[in-house]
């Protein structure tokens, strides 16, 4: 198949990579010109462990191709799957502007029958509205639209994509719907037929699903800490269950990214735009919001206040594997202590480069974890890189002015803690006080 992916993100280059791995000729289009250069250097735009590997052997293997003309592009396509933004508006509600503007640029260039793939995550009706356009803009030509949503985790993205539990392809046409299969096929993964308002509803209604077990175990935590439970043993029980299932049950301080929060607020907004008041929905992205002011609270409780108080951060991303500061808690708990006037030092393996111009100016950057700590009153973990999962405690110990740590991922063991001389605050866990 001769593939065109429109959008170099997350998902449409992950996509790309893939699709030409498993032997289809796939074109990357993208407007932005330097970006293009580089990913046709090799380089991706985005870090995710593995993708720059892929990316190289396939372009040797004339199979990847990436280019900024995509009229020449959707000429010559068999399918064009579409994978661009979409953000969410100041309403809650996905903005289609970016995916409007593909269709029109792929209706003003294509000469012959094509289908189109959705990747995008859109609210329900948008690909039968894609249609639309379609047939008014090039009534002439034949253009199936399919939706196929992406369950890809940031980070593991391209394991995901190889490894995953399914498959979702929702058309009007068997044809065309045959053809998308076909694609996918070399993958081995299950393969989904449905409708397209179905498949649009199934990225949705999972997203949400995921948030609202993050959300549920984040409350047992909180109620794990007043009654002297321990989160993990909780999760770890109930997740034998196999109608639970252990996934999504462990506890921190809140979910973040591009998907979570985006998808979660805008299947609140499809639902109250029908008239149906989707409550429970509404409390995850309550208790969400609240969990992420978590570390917060514990450190005012333990100092009274943070005036003053040098505080290092650890980690700023989202979550691990990945440079992406989209609704991070990092960005809420820097700005909290700011405005408590606390110092605040940061340090991330990775995102550095990303976050100059998204965490406030006052903000002081560290090169290394010892950097960070030295001389701070307390450190806040705010991801689980695996640099600051296997960190020796004794760095915790020799270089901060008082050991104390404040753990929004439940990062150590409370028995390895425990033989240190340190204040050791997690979530849904007893704390440990061992500074004399």
């Amino acid at each position: 198949m001769n593939i065109v992916v429109v959008g170099t993100g997350y998902v449409g280059l992950v996509t790309g990579v893939a699709l030409a791995h498993i032997g289809h000729r796939v074109t990357c289009v993208d407007v932005d010109k330097e970006k293009v250069e580089r990913m046709r250097q090799g380089i991706s735009p985005i870090y995710e462990p593995g993708i720059e590997p892929l990316m190289k052997e396939n372009m040797e293997a004339n199979r990847l191709f990436f280019t900024t003309d995509g009229a020449s592009a959707y000429q010559e396509a068999d399918v064009i799957y579409i994978a661009v933004g979409t953000p969410e508006n100041e309403d809650g509600f996905a903005d289609l502007t970016y995916l409007k503007q593909a269709v029109r640029d792929i209706a003003s260039a294509v000469t012959k029958d094509v289908i189109v793939v959705t990747k995008s995550t859109v609210p329900v009706g948008t690909n039968h509205e894609i249609q639309r356009m379609f047939k008014q803009l090039v009534p002439h030509v034949h253009i199936d639209v399919v939706s196929n949503p992406e369950f890809l985790r940031e980070g593991s993205a391209i394991h995901d994509t190889f490894h995953g539990d399914r498959i979702v392809i929702g058309a009007d046409d068997e044809r065309a719907a045959a053809v998308v299969a076909d694609i996918h096929r070399p993958f081995g993964i299950p393969i989904f037929h449905t409708d397209i308002r179905s498949a649009e509803m199934i990225k949705y209604a999972s997203n949400a699903f995921l948030a609202t077990k993050i959300s549920f175990i984040n409350e047992i935590a909180n109620i794990c800490e007043k009654v002297g439970a321990d989160v993990e043993q909780v999760a770890a029980g109930m997740g034998m269950d196999q109608r639970i299932g252990s996934s999504f049950l462990r506890a921190g301080i809140g979910y973040g990214g591009s998907c979570f929060p985006k998808d979660t607020k805008a299947l609140a907004k499809i639902a109250a735009n029908i008239d149906h008041d989707f409550e429970l929905l509404k409390a995850v992205i309550e208790v969400n919001n609240k969990q992420q002011r978590k570390l917060i609270e514990k450190a005012k409780k333990r100092f009274g206040h943070l005036a003053g108080k040098k505080i290092a951060l650890l980690g700023l991303s989202f979550k691990p594997n990945t440079d992406d500061m989209r609704e991070a808690a990092s960005l809420v708990v820097a700005r909290e202590l700011l405005a408590e006037q606390a110092t605040v030092v940061a340090y991330d393996p990775i995102a550095m480069g990303k976050v100059a111009h998204v965490l406030p100016k006052e903000v002081i950057y560290a090169s290394s974890v010892e950097e960070a700590l030295q001389d701070a009153d307390a450190a806040m973990i705010l991801t689980e890189w695996d640099e600051f999962r296997q960190l020796d405690l004794s760095v915790y110990v020799n270089e901060m002015k008082t050991p104390i740590i404040f753990d929004g991922r439940n990062c150590y063991a409370l028995h390895d803690v425990a033989r240190y001389p340190i204040e050791y605050y997690s979530i849904g866990r007893k704390p440990i006080t061992n500074i004399k």
